[in-house]
């Protein structure tokens, strides 16, 4: 009987044994499922990082559909599994994401919940037009180019500032910038006016109300003198003579500002046609500067009014020799002979 019993107890302890390592087995087969469901390396990205764009009002069903259609992930179960526990479907934020190679469920959900996103460089230059601004920035940013350019057309908006409709695009200083790619038209112009302010300084407010110019006159200015001339060495001599010319009342006729009015960028040189095409900025027909900037003008041009070399010039005509600078003079018969040369040259290079 003594011995029964015994063998009962074995039985019963392995019995115990067993059901023990089958329910530890159990829980460390759940808890590796758990664990790949949480940490197990669930991007699909080989060597390069891939950025995924959440756009504004986007729903968690909506970024369950961009990640699919994008194929970021390996398991689109798991992560949504981890993403309702972390409650992300309640937490969604727009933005543009860098997603990481090696990057788990519970790293990504954390950096799409977080709202960290990965700015993008915005390298604004010398544009011809908020049109063609708009353009660029929308190809940048989330921002379409008809909310854009809805704003560059807002007058209250422009007045907002110490602008008009005309000559709002004054408020853009070219630079490289970095934005979040989710940034409104509204919220790109705030930020544009920051750095407004930040560029005209003191010095800078002081030199353009010593030479008798506005902040944005000055930068109209800059515009037609950076078309006129890609040599920067130059600037402050050319400003110098359309400055001579503002104060003795002359027209400016300056030639970039007839193709700006004609809208034709691809006229190499300027006829007698185009200087009697009628708009406030042919600077032929109407005097003083034109109701807008020509283009964005670049922190070195509108420096270059500022800081512009006083001369006697009155007229100045580009270089017999194309280098791309320009020669000088006081008096109009002194102009004339050097436009004539210059002509002579386009002749025969047949330039019409």
């Amino acid at each position: 009987m003594a011995k029964k019993k015994k063998h009962n107890k074995k039985v019963f302890t392995k019995i115990i044994v067993f059901s023990l390592i089958i329910i530890i087995l159990i829980l460390a087969s759940i808890a590796y499922s758990y664990y790949n469901k949480i940490y197990k390396e669930n991007v699909r990205i080989d060597l390069k990082d891939e950025f995924v764009y959440i756009p504004t009002g986007s729903t968690y069903d909506d970024v369950v559909r961009i990640l699919t259609k994008e194929q970021i992930l390996n398991d689109i179960a798991s992560f949504e599994w981890l993403a309702e526990i972390k409650k992300y479907n309640q937490n969604v934020k727009p933005g543009r994401y860098r997603i990481k190679k090696g990057m788990n469920n519970n790293e990504l959900i954390n950096l799409l919940r977080s709202g960290k996103q990965e700015p993008v460089r915005l390298t604004i230059r010398g544009f011809r037009n908020y049109r063609v601004l708009a353009g660029y920035i929308s190809h940048k940013l989330e921002a379409d180019s008809v909310s854009i350019c809805d704003v560059f057309e807002d007058e209250m908006l422009a007045q907002k500032y110490g602008f008009n409709e005309q000559n709002f695009l004054c408020i853009i200083i070219p630079n490289t910038y970095e934005f979040f790619w989710n940034t409104s038209a509204t919220e790109f112009i705030e930020r544009m006016a920051k750095e407004y302010k930040t560029f005209w300084n003191n010095e800078r407010k002081n030199k353009a109300q010593n030479i008798g110019l506005s902040q944005t006159e000055v930068a109209i200015l800059a515009s037609i003198i950076q078309l006129e001339t890609n040599k920067t060495d130059e600037m402050p001599d050319i400003a110098g003579v359309y400055i001579n010319r503002l104060k003795k009342d002359m027209r400016l006729q300056a030639d970039p500002t007839v193709i700006f009015a004609v809208g034709d960028f691809s006229i190499r040189r300027v006829k007698q046609e185009h200087l009697e095409y009628d708009s406030p900025y042919n600077t032929y027909k109407y005097s003083g500067l034109p109701p807008g900037p020509i283009s964005i003008a670049y922190t070195h041009s509108i420096d270059a009014v500022l800081n512009y070399k006083m001369h006697n010039f009155l007229y100045f005509c580009a270089r017999d020799d194309f280098s791309g600078y320009h020669v000088f003079a006081k008096t109009l018969e002194e102009h004339l002979n050097n436009a004539r040369k210059y002509q002579r040259e386009l002749n025969k290079k047949k330039i019409f």
